[in-house]
């Protein structure tokens, strides 16, 4: 077998199976929310900045409008956004908070506290989880030019 075949020399396999174990441990927490992981991370982005074109939104998330317009989709269903034309362009979708979206901020300040407790191990800490960030980060540019 060729080296570079061998599953525990991939780089992509790590990151597959971080993701998936790490939105695994955000799953009790965002249930009692109501809310998916990717639905949190649209609400991260509302939290930060509310009303939002649809095509903002996606590009923050790196993701296509068309991946993000069935979530918000089902996030309007739920209560927690609405969408709207935009005033000066009917064919832009502005995304909003409705009040049951602003009321679990505040119940969700605490997740990433209990998700940085529940990831921590002997070389991601508070003091180099820094640049474990700036890492992917450039990652996620050199993957995204």
């Amino acid at each position: 077998m060729h080296e570079q075949l061998k599953l525990e020399n991939q780089l992509c396999f790590r990151l597959y199976t971080a993701s998936r174990l790490i939105t695994q441990a955000y799953h009790p927490y965002l249930s009692e929310l109501g809310l998916t992981y990717p639905q949190y991370l649209v609400m991260m982005v509302l939290w930060e900045k509310d009303r939002m074109p649809v095509n903002d939104i996606a590009k923050k998330l790196y993701l296509e409008t068309n991946t993000v317009t069935p979530l918000l989709k089902r996030m309007e269903a739920e209560g927690f956004i609405q969408r709207t034309r935009g005033a000066e362009d009917a064919r832009q979708v502005i995304v909003s908070l409705t009040e049951k979206g602003k009321a679990i901020e505040d119940k969700a300040s605490c997740i990433p506290q209990k998700i940085g407790s529940a990831v921590a191990c002997r070389s991601i800490t508070p003091e180099t989880a820094p640049a474990l960030y700036g890492t992917l980060d450039d990652l996620i540019e050199s993957l995204t030019l």
